[in-house]
């Protein structure tokens, strides 16, 4: 019972340290945010926040790396090694479960994302999606089938997909998990210039 009560304990402690983190990145932004800061907004001594992190910058990183181990989770999960329906069906199903995700730590993301947080995240972001395209987990996408390169594919997929992240949060999150998963995985899909009803229009 002692040892329930100490982790949950540690779990309350550290969520206090997080909304802490998120507000003051809000208000002042993180370059300016010190370790007194976040102890005094999260009601916490500094013994206990140096018990879990060594500065804000251990902090931030061990935050990012709970984000990214988590959308890993999801696609792992969600990825079915069936050749004859994962073209058809992960798109929009692996779309789907990390919006529902990203809902749920909109707080942390518009936060990190935003012109306050930190500028490496979307950095680490795109070397993390290069990893989950194009790593031993992905189905979908095979090396030698590319027609451009892959750091540039990765990139251009990467970025499409923070661009779209950042406007949902900057609108308030006014479409669902799964109306905005199914518009990118549209886009994704089947391209730009179909989204954009342009295809009739281009010259074969």
């Amino acid at each position: 019972m002692k040892d329930n009560y100490t982790d949950l304990r540690i779990i309350r402690t550290k969520e206090s340290i997080r909304e802490a983190l998120v507000e003051l990145i809000e208000e002042k932004g993180f370059e300016a945010i010190t370790v007194k800061d976040i102890t005094t907004r999260a009601r916490i001594n500094r013994g206990t926040f140096y018990a879990h992190y060594e500065n804000k910058f251990d902090l931030i990183t061990k935050l990012e790396d709970e984000f990214m181990h988590n959308i890993a989770q999801i696609t792992k999960q969600n990825i079915k090694n069936d050749s004859d329906t994962v073209e058809v069906d992960l798109p929009i199903i692996l779309e789907t479960a990390v919006f529902e995700y990203l809902n749920e730590r909109s707080d942390f993301l518009n936060a990190i994302l935003g012109p306050k947080g930190n500028l490496t995240f979307q950095t680490r972001l795109r070397d993390f999606m290069l990893k989950i395209m194009f790593g031993e987990q992905s189905p979908l996408i095979k090396e030698e089938e590319l027609l451009v390169s892959k750091h540039y594919l990765a990139a251009y997929v990467a970025s499409a997909h923070i661009g779209v992240i950042q406007k949902w949060l900057e609108t308030g999150r006014r479409e669902s998990p799964q109306e905005i998963a199914q518009f990118l995985a549209n886009i994704t899909v089947n391209g730009t210039f179909n989204a954009a009803g342009l295809n009739s229009k281009v010259k074969k």
